[in-house]
């Protein structure tokens, strides 16, 4: 039972001894070229202004001392979250978004350039950021301490966060779908609706996971400036 549960997130399942579940992550690739040769359309239409409107709120986040285009890894990280996060929502397609494989990648590659840059260009800045303003003299070797340590725990609670999310909404809807054999004739009604108002609402932290996770990424990109 466990087995069958959790082969959902289990990235060995293969295909002539190719590992093809990763292959759903660069499924949207495909999508790009379209924007460049089809009339505009109503989705490439909402595509252009959610990416507008994330372009304009990151740079607020970001500051007036960001260097120009940064914004555009951000909203580029949103894109292929939500779309990996969408995509497993769909029966038999591999979540990538639920292995920490992608989500500890993404967040570790931005969170050690981020340091990275930080240390070499704003080394001041970046001790500062170790001890709040009016901090006793006392608490000040803890404060380093604390500070210090919830940096280094940065990348591991983003990559977490989305992980846990995703792999708590699948099997929830997987452990009801698997009670429906045993079920009365009339109770399944009450479990298809169940099971549909559950599809929104994992479809609704598809959309605020990515969201989240860019805006942290943000947010966290705004200290070393």
């Amino acid at each position: 039972m466990m087995n069958n549960l959790f082969s959902i997130f289990d990235p060995s399942t293969n295909l002539f001894n190719l590992s093809l579940n990763w292959m759903s992550t660069f499924i949207g690739i495909l999508f790009i070229p379209l924007s460049f040769w089809l009339i505009p359309n109503r989705h490439y239409t909402l595509w252009n202004f959610t990416a507008k409107k994330l372009n304009n709120e990151f740079k607020t986040l970001l500051g007036p001392n960001s260097f120009s285009g940064t914004t555009f890894i951000f909203v580029s990280m949103f894109f292929f979250i939500l779309f990996n996060n969408f995509l497993g929502l769909f029966p038999y397609i591999f979540t990538s978004t639920s292995h920490l494989n992608i989500t500890l990648s993404i967040s570790l590659t931005l969170w050690l350039s981020f340091m990275i840059y930080g240390w070499m260009n704003n080394t001041q800045n970046m001790f500062i950021h170790m001890i709040p303003q009016g901090t006793p003299a006392i608490l000040m070797p803890f404060m380093v301490l604390i500070e210090t340590i919830s940096n280094i725990i940065r990348p591991g609670t983003l990559a977490v966060r989305l992980t846990a999310n995703m792999i708590a909404g699948h099997l929830l809807l997987t452990l009801l779908s698997s009670t429906g054999i045993n079920m009365p004739n009339y109770l399944l009604i009450f479990l298809i609706i169940v099971q549909i108002l559950l599809l929104v609402l994992e479809s609704a932290v598809a959309i605020i996971q990515a969201y989240v996770i860019s805006v942290l990424s943000t947010l966290y990109s705004s200290e070393v400036n």
